[in-house]
């Protein structure tokens, strides 16, 4: 039997002594953004002297003090990674005018610093182009030069990792990864630098919780997972939110461990456990069509390929995607009030 179990917890994550030192595969995660005001009383809760440079109009001052309280998290995410472990933290910088004078904080070059400093080597990035159906608002004194700002529409997802590159040592391990694999097509898609996808709406109906999230869409954490992880790793997020990266790694048939501060937001998170099943299975289903879709375009264009996979019996472009499986999801247990097990089919 095919099972993954999904942890909850609801705290703040500066102190997750609950998780174990080198216990996780894969941090996915997209936590509160410096400067960003929506999130002013969440960093002033943790820390009056926030508050106080605020007032003051110390704008850098208030950034570093912020960033000082996700440092404390950052290093719960080393100290609990294994050895080869990704860690790929989504941020955004923020632009903000405080006493009348306009600045970019850059949110991503002071959490990669901080990173790098405790130990993690900063692999390539990927920018996220945040489509958009609003029409474009510039910022600034319209058509004259030179006093407008170039519109801050991408966000950055920062990938690193904690030591040397990940062993596959016995054959078991070499097997899962081979059913982890994925399509020839996905991975360069994946793969690029910048990915264009549509931004999750962030308003949230339920008024018992913040008014906006740091939510991520869901391609975007299935994309990290798959890329970064192979079948029954453990992937975590200390700043859960919505639940997005637990419902991807469901998904995935990947474990995972989720952290979100705001218990308000449990009632939205099992909301999503519970329609995951069939979200899940029609979201892999599709995947597996544009597969088709694509090879069925590939071959009239370029004859056809030399490899299939019996699985789904559809040619695929390599001999490294001939054994991939996306396991369907068949069933949910709820073993505790916030841990489930997914039972999958083989």
């Amino acid at each position: 039997m095919l099972t993954t179990l999904h942890q909850l917890y609801f705290k703040n994550s500066q102190n997750i002594k609950e998780v174990e030192d080198e216990s996780v595969d894969l941090v996915v995660t997209s936590g509160p953004y410096p400067m960003i005001e929506m999130w002013d009383q969440l960093f002033c809760d943790q820390n009056p002297e926030i508050a106080a440079s605020l007032e003051k109009g110390k704008g850098f001052e208030a950034f570093e003090l912020m960033h000082k309280e996700l440092d404390l998290v950052w290093n719960e995410v080393w100290r609990v990674l294994k050895s080869g472990g990704i860690a790929c933290i989504n941020i955004g910088d923020a632009t903000r005018r405080i006493n009348n004078e306009f600045n970019l904080y850059p949110s991503h070059s002071r959490v990669l610093n901080h990173c790098m400093k405790i130990g993690f080597s900063c692999l390539p990035s990927i920018i996220w182009s945040k489509q958009t159906n609003a029409p474009t608002k510039f910022m600034g004194s319209g058509m004259m030069p030179p006093g407008a700002y170039v519109t801050l529409e991408h966000e950055h997802i920062i990938v690193l990792r904690k030591g040397g590159k990940r062993v596959f040592k016995t054959d078991s391990e070499k097997k899962v990864r081979i059913k982890s694999a994925y399509f020839w097509e996905e991975r360069n898609i994946w793969f690029s630098n910048v990915w264009e996808l549509m931004g999750k709406h962030q308003s949230l109906n339920n008024n018992n919780v913040r008014k906006r999230s740091a939510a991520f869409p869901f391609e975007l954490a299935y994309r990290l997972i798959n890329m970064f992880s192979v079948k029954s790793d453990v992937v975590f997020d200390p700043f859960l939110g919505t639940g997005t990266t637990i419902l991807a790694a469901m998904a995935s048939m990947r474990n995972s461990i989720g952290i979100e501060i705001e218990e308000n937001f449990r009632e939205i998170i099992l909301k999503g456990i519970d329609e995951i099943i069939e979200f899940a299975n029609k979201y892999n289903k599709d995947r597996i069509g544009k597969h088709r879709s694509f090879m069925k375009k590939y071959k009239e264009k370029q004859g056809v390929p030399k490899y299939i996979n019996e699985f789904y019996n559809t040619p695929v472009k390599t001999k490294q995607e001939t054994e991939i499986v996306i396991n369907k999801l068949k069933k949910i247990n709820q073993i505790e009030d916030n841990l489930f097990q997914i039972t999958y089919n083989a």
